[in-house]
Protein backbone atom coordinates (compact mmCIF):
# COMPACT_ATOMS: atom_id res chain seq x y z
CA UNK A 1 0.00 0.00 0.00
CA UNK A 2 1.27 3.28 -0.82
CA UNK A 3 1.00 6.43 1.56
CA UNK A 4 0.22 9.60 0.65
CA UNK A 5 2.94 12.17 0.42
CA UNK A 6 2.52 15.54 2.67
CA UNK A 7 5.34 17.74 2.88
CA UNK A 8 6.53 18.81 5.93
CA UNK A 9 6.96 23.10 7.38
CA UNK A 10 11.21 21.98 6.53
CA UNK A 11 10.32 21.34 3.23
CA UNK A 12 8.37 24.35 2.69
CA UNK A 13 10.72 26.48 4.03
CA UNK A 14 13.08 26.43 1.06
CA UNK A 15 11.34 28.52 -1.37
CA UNK A 16 13.29 30.36 -4.08
CA UNK A 17 12.69 34.03 -5.85
CA UNK A 18 13.54 33.11 -9.42
CA UNK A 19 13.70 36.03 -12.08
CA UNK A 20 11.54 35.68 -15.29
CA UNK A 21 12.36 38.35 -18.45
CA UNK A 22 9.05 39.05 -20.45
CA UNK A 23 10.67 40.81 -23.57
CA UNK A 24 9.66 39.34 -26.86
CA UNK A 25 7.61 36.49 -25.09
CA UNK A 26 4.26 35.02 -25.71
CA UNK A 27 1.53 36.08 -23.74
CA UNK A 28 -0.41 32.82 -22.50
CA UNK A 29 2.73 31.18 -22.32
CA UNK A 30 4.76 33.11 -19.93
CA UNK A 31 1.67 33.05 -18.03
CA UNK A 32 1.48 29.58 -17.94
CA UNK A 33 5.01 29.16 -16.81
CA UNK A 34 4.72 31.72 -14.05
CA UNK A 35 2.01 30.17 -12.93
CA UNK A 36 3.67 26.53 -12.91
CA UNK A 37 6.42 27.88 -10.81
CA UNK A 38 4.04 29.89 -8.17
CA UNK A 39 2.33 26.41 -7.44
CA UNK A 40 5.55 25.17 -7.28
CA UNK A 41 4.87 22.01 -10.05
CA UNK A 42 8.31 21.87 -10.75
CA UNK A 43 9.66 20.59 -7.79
CA UNK A 44 9.14 17.24 -6.57
CA UNK A 45 7.75 17.85 -3.39
CA UNK A 46 4.66 19.22 -4.80
CA UNK A 47 1.33 18.86 -3.16
CA UNK A 48 -2.05 20.52 -4.60
CA UNK A 49 -3.13 22.93 -2.33
CA UNK A 50 0.04 23.30 -0.53
CA UNK A 51 2.57 26.32 -0.76
CA UNK A 52 5.19 25.08 -2.26
CA UNK A 53 6.27 27.04 -4.88
CA UNK A 54 8.70 29.49 -5.78
CA UNK A 55 8.17 33.90 -5.68
CA UNK A 56 8.05 34.88 -9.28
CA UNK A 57 9.28 38.51 -10.20
CA UNK A 58 9.02 39.35 -13.70
CA UNK A 59 10.72 42.48 -15.71
CA UNK A 60 10.10 43.90 -19.17
CA UNK A 61 6.33 43.55 -18.92
CA UNK A 62 5.67 46.32 -21.20
CA UNK A 63 7.50 44.30 -24.09
CA UNK A 64 5.03 41.12 -23.79
CA UNK A 65 4.17 40.23 -27.24
CA UNK A 66 1.05 38.16 -28.68
CA UNK A 67 0.14 36.53 -31.45
CA UNK A 68 -2.63 37.12 -34.14
CA UNK A 69 -5.04 40.53 -34.11
CA UNK A 70 -5.51 39.68 -30.27
CA UNK A 71 -4.51 43.68 -29.62
CA UNK A 72 -7.14 44.96 -31.45
CA UNK A 73 -10.10 42.16 -30.97
CA UNK A 74 -8.93 40.75 -27.14
CA UNK A 75 -11.57 42.82 -24.13
CA UNK A 76 -11.00 43.71 -20.73
CA UNK A 77 -14.04 44.20 -19.24
CA UNK A 78 -15.01 45.72 -15.58
CA UNK A 79 -18.32 47.58 -13.79
CA UNK A 80 -17.84 49.99 -11.54
CA UNK A 81 -20.80 48.60 -9.11
CA UNK A 82 -22.94 51.90 -10.23
CA UNK A 83 -25.90 52.28 -13.37
CA UNK A 84 -23.72 52.61 -16.47
CA UNK A 85 -20.38 51.82 -14.80
CA UNK A 86 -19.44 49.18 -17.40
CA UNK A 87 -16.12 49.65 -18.94
CA UNK A 88 -14.05 47.49 -21.77
CA UNK A 89 -10.29 47.88 -22.47
CA UNK A 90 -8.74 46.77 -25.61
CA UNK A 91 -5.61 44.51 -24.95
CA UNK A 92 -3.72 47.23 -26.99
CA UNK A 93 -5.19 50.12 -24.54
CA UNK A 94 -4.00 47.96 -21.30
CA UNK A 95 -0.48 47.30 -22.83
CA UNK A 96 -0.11 50.95 -22.95
CA UNK A 97 -1.24 52.15 -19.72
CA UNK A 98 -0.97 49.12 -17.39
CA UNK A 99 1.48 46.30 -18.54
CA UNK A 100 1.68 44.47 -15.73
CA UNK A 101 -2.16 44.19 -15.16
CA UNK A 102 -2.66 42.55 -18.68
CA UNK A 103 0.23 39.46 -17.30
CA UNK A 104 -1.33 39.78 -13.81
CA UNK A 105 -5.18 39.06 -15.16
CA UNK A 106 -3.48 36.16 -17.88
CA UNK A 107 -1.99 34.46 -14.51
CA UNK A 108 -4.75 34.94 -12.28
CA UNK A 109 -6.66 32.62 -14.80
CA UNK A 110 -4.02 29.70 -14.73
CA UNK A 111 -4.73 29.74 -10.68
CA UNK A 112 -7.13 28.92 -8.13
CA UNK A 113 -10.08 30.94 -7.72
CA UNK A 114 -9.98 31.34 -3.77
CA UNK A 115 -7.73 32.02 -0.69
CA UNK A 116 -4.87 29.81 -1.89
CA UNK A 117 -4.36 31.87 -5.62
CA UNK A 118 -4.77 34.99 -4.07
CA UNK A 119 -1.73 33.75 -1.74
CA UNK A 120 -0.11 32.65 -4.70
CA UNK A 121 -0.84 35.71 -6.43
CA UNK A 122 0.85 38.20 -3.85
CA UNK A 123 4.26 36.16 -4.60
CA UNK A 124 4.48 37.56 -7.95
CA UNK A 125 6.09 41.19 -8.47
CA UNK A 126 5.59 42.58 -11.99
CA UNK A 127 7.64 45.22 -13.28
CA UNK A 128 6.89 47.01 -16.73
CA UNK A 129 10.98 48.24 -16.94
CA UNK A 130 14.07 46.39 -16.54
CA UNK A 131 14.58 47.57 -13.26
CA UNK A 132 13.33 45.87 -9.92
CA UNK A 133 13.41 46.53 -6.27
CA UNK A 134 14.46 42.58 -5.10
CA UNK A 135 18.02 42.43 -5.35
CA UNK A 136 18.71 41.68 -1.76
CA UNK A 137 16.39 38.34 -2.47
CA UNK A 138 19.36 37.43 -5.56
CA UNK A 139 16.19 36.13 -7.24
CA UNK A 140 17.70 33.23 -9.94
CA UNK A 141 17.22 34.12 -14.06
CA UNK A 142 15.56 31.94 -15.58
CA UNK A 143 15.27 31.15 -19.49
CA UNK A 144 13.31 27.99 -20.29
Amino acid sequence: MQKTYYPKKSDLSNQEWVLIDAQGQNLGRLATRIAVHLLGKIKPTFTPGVPCGDAVVVINADKIQVTGSKTEEKMYYRHSGFPGGFRETTLEEMLKKHPERVLQRAVWGMLPHNRFGRRLMKKMKIYAGSEHPHQAQQPRPIND
